[in-house]
């Protein structure tokens, strides 16, 4: 019986550290989900609905920023994107890395913890590319919609040939695995060059061609420049899903803890729609067509889980970076009565709540509630202190300085957690929310100049229609006083002070007539 008493009195094993899959969207906006929008949806998405019903849908959940890179590295940093020198825009092409070589992230965090971590998808945060001021002339302006201009050239010359194969033979410096996962696959930026995958810091294939000009119209590819022949928009999204799918079922089977950020290239541009999904929707757009792949493809990943059998022992969070995308249009699927947005005011890149309030969702079975809601702001750059709190971990002061656990509501606590939280739209104007309250330190909509703040009472005013910063002039005054505290310590968390990378301007100046 001795024994018997022995096993009857011992601690249980402590739970195996759980996996973590961090799927982000790109350009889905907060009502282009279904439960999220059940009166002005009608875009069917039950992938992105079930993983809701089965955790925690955040009714409040924020990106950093209206547009794409900044998102990316708040998410994977813990640190807000405006601290660097990316004030305004996005990561231009063939620019170097915005993340510090020296700086943690989410991937190398989880990395000390013994997490073999993976990226599949979108980067869009810079790379070293091995590109001389010599050679940079093959690699710019050569047409397109976008930033190229003019005439979109369709065959390369010698000289650009030459010029691509001397770079893509090189390793590519400066990317993911550099920046804390073991392992990349994915492209940098779908629409933008090159066009190819990229493995790792080689591209898989030397591009040795240029798109066809067909490839550069109609919300598909936006510059042109170096590509593999026969370069396929269609096929990006399905082989992300494979190589999630595959190292899901090969890191279950290796019996270690993994980490997958999967940056999604759906539903940005190219709104390129595999066959199979083309008409789907009733609304007979293609962007409609392009959310049902894209949920589609997140529950190709929820079924990978299951069927390795990590399914039980994974959190997983969802989100998006930004709202729907002007450029869909979004009033297209209005008139169609499909909301983009949902209830709330503007589109990606404003600074207006439906430039960067987006789906928010948090799946932990045994430790989260299924089909729970929660009101309180959150936003992506949280989750470098939620990792930290999940597997045991210690930040340093150096590390997700603006980054506060969700773990307390992901129990059941709905209390807030955030004393403010700061978003940017795309041209670099602050919106600071604290609280009920909403202060924008410009014009919403994005334009780079204006020092008039806009207040916002959010509980009465989802939709942002009534300014009432005369009527509180108490209020504008604390939480611009919040913002520039924030500036002043480099960081908006307790903690050691820190620095920006750069001298940050709170308000940009009016515009000179």
């Amino acid at each position: 019986m001795y024994p018997l008493l022995l096993a009857a009195v011992a601690p249980a094993a402590p739970a195996p550290p759980p996996n973590v899959v961090v799927i982000l969207a790109d350009d889905l906006g907060y009502g282009d989900v279904s439960c999220y929008n059940p009166g002005r949806g009608k875009i069917p998405t039950p992938n992105i609905d079930r993983l809701a019903a089965d955790g925690m849908r955040f009714t409040d959940g924020h990106s950093s920023c209206a547009v794409c890179s900044p998102t990316r590295y708040s998410l994977l940093t813990g640190r807000y994107h405006w601290r660097t020198r990316l004030q305004r825009g996005i990561v231009g092409v063939w620019e170097p890395p915005l993340i510090a070589p020296d700086r943690l992230t989410l991937a190398g965090l989880a990395k000390q913890h013994g997490y073999h971590t993976a990226c599949v998808g979108k980067w869009h945060l810079g790379w070293d590319w091995p590109i001389t001021a010599e050679q940079m002339k093959h690699f710019r302006g050569l047409g397109g919609k976008a930033g190229g201009g003019g005439k979109v050239e369709t065959e390369p010359t010698a000289e650009q040939v030459a010029a691509w194969k001397a770079v893509f033979s090189k390793p590519i410096p400066g990317g993911p695995t550099t920046r804390g996962f073991d392992e990349y696959f994915g492209t940098c930026v779908p629409n933008w060059p090159p066009y190819c995958f990229i493995e790792n810091d080689r591209t898989v294939g030397i591009p040795s061609t240029l798109l066809p000009a067909a490839q550069l119209v109609r919300n598909q590819a936006s510059l042109q420049g170096p590509a593999l022949p026969e370069w396929k928009l269609d096929a990006i999204l399905p082989a992300l899903a494979d190589r999630a799918c595959d190292i899901i079922a090969k890191q279950a089977k290796a019996k270690k803890p993994f980490l997958l950020y999967l940056p999604l290239t759906a539903p940005h541009t190219p709104i390129a729609v595999a066959k199979e999904w083309q008409g789907k929707s009733a609304l007979g757009h293609p962007y409609a067509d392009f959310v049902m792949q894209t949920d589609a493809t997140v529950g190709r990943v929820l079924d990978a889980l299951k069927a390795a059998g990590v399914a039980d022992n994974t959190l997983v969070v969802f989100t998006s970076d930004n709202g729907c995308a002007p450029v869909v249009p979004p009033k297209e699927l209005e008139a169609k009565g499909h909301f983009p947005s949902g209830p709330l005011r503007g589109y990606k890149v404003d600074a207006w709540e439906g430039g960067h309030r987006v789906p928010f969702v948090v799946r932990w079975p045994g430790r989260v509630k299924p089909g729970t809601t929660c009101g309180q702001t959150v936003c992506s750059v949280d989750l470098m202190a939620t990792l930290a709190e999940v597997i045991g971990a210690k930040l340093p002061a150096t590390a997700g300085e603006d980054s506060v656990s969700l773990v307390p509501l992901l129990r059941g606590d709905d209390k807030p957690v955030h004393e403010a939280v700061v978003h940017q739209s795309g041209s670099g104007v602050f919106a600071v929310r604290s609280g009920k309250w909403k202060l924008i330190l410009g014009p919403g909509a994005g334009q780079p100049n204006g020092a008039k703040p806009h207040l916002y009472d959010l509980a009465a005013d989802l939709g942002e229609t009534k300014d009432v910063a005369a009527d509180h002039p108490d209020e504008v005054k604390r939480v611009t006083g919040l913002m520039e505290r924030f500036v002043a310590d480099g960081r908006s968390t307790p903690g050691e002070k820190g620095k920006n990378d750069v001298p940050i301007q709170i308000v940009k100046p009016p515009a000179k007539k």
